[in-house]
């Protein structure tokens, strides 16, 4: 009789145990925040909604002064949009954000704007060269799931949005990258991809100026396709900010991001999130300086 106790009770632990690992499923692994997110800054704000989880935290590392935005979307392929304004019109605005995407809960400056004088145009750029400094206007443009531009024999540098979350690509033909059926595409220039599977992928230190200097920078990097982390390294006190380089080792200490991209930055770092109060707004908490014409926004 004590034996079949002991065999009934084995089974049912045995059947606890695999009732318990049948219940798994994909979007467990998906849950806010992940291990990976360990590294913490003094809290600033916190939004929590069924679909959409983010914390705004500030930071001090040496003399560097940033904030950490920390993203948590359920539904990438379906929260996630870009948000284009007319030639010098800046979105870097929340009213004006608003008026765009009412639904906007969260937003950063995206493609962003360069100099006329660098970098150069790429070898076989068909457009004009003020085709090319309004880089919205990549050798891919889809927004909202329309083709604008697709511009053949040149190759696309930067992100798209597609079913598998933000997609970074490098130097891709546009048939593989429209192959992927992104609804959205955020374009740059090709030294943009900062880190890939956790290795450099920027020129050789000392070989590109405006990666060691040191700048006010906006930089995404994707966790997996649900978590997404944005950082914003502002001037504060006797900084100017950071190098490219050294927001590269930063995530490699303290991230395993399947990539870091640079979103450009300078006068044109933005950071606009909606606040949980009684009465919630859009507030923007990194200054800007510069208008900013093409926008990643993350919504319910």
């Amino acid at each position: 009789m004590i034996r079949r106790l002991a065999c009934f009770l084995l089974a049912l632990l045995c059947l606890c145990g695999t009732a318990g690992a049948e219940s798994a499923s994909p979007e467990e692994e998906t849950v806010f925040p992940p291990e990976e997110y360990a590294y913490t800054g003094k809290l600033r704000s916190r939004y929590e909604s069924d679909t959409l989880i983010f914390t705004v935290e500030s930071c001090t590392a040496g003399n560097v002064f940033f904030v950490l935005t920390k993203i948590w979307v359920q539904d990438p392929e379906r929260q996630i949009r870009k948000v284009c304004g007319s030639w010098g019109k800046s979105l870097a605005d929340p009213m004006r954000l608003m008026k765009q995407l009412p639904e906007a809960v969260l937003a950063t400056n995206a493609s962003g704007y360069i100099s006329k004088t660098y970098p150069d145009l790429p070898e076989g750029y068909p457009g004009v060269p003020e085709d090319y400094y309004f880089t919205t206007l990549g050798s891919v443009v889809v927004t909202d799931g329309e083709v604008l531009r697709n511009l053949e024999g040149v190759p696309f540098w930067g992100l798209a949005l597609t079913s598998a979350g933000i997609t970074l690509y490098r130097g891709a033909d546009n048939a593989d990258v429209l192959a992927d059926n992104p609804s959205q595409t955020w374009a740059f220039f090709e030294n943009c991809a900062m880190q890939v599977n956790g290795e450099n992928t920027l020129p050789e230190e000392g070989t590109w100026p405006m990666a060691r200097e040191k700048h006010p920078r906006t930089v995404l990097a994707r966790i997996n396709r649900n978590n997404y982390v944005l950082l914003h390294v502002m001037k504060y006190g006797n900084s100017n900010g950071a190098s490219l380089y050294w927001i590269n080792d930063f995530f490699s200490h303290h991230f395993r991001a399947e990539w870091v991209y640079n979103l450009d930055g300078g006068s044109s770092s933005s950071l606009i999130y909606r606040t949980q109060e009684k009465k919630p707004r859009l507030k923007r908490h990194v200054p800007n300086r510069q208008g900013i014409m093409d926008i990643l926004c993350f919504t319910e």
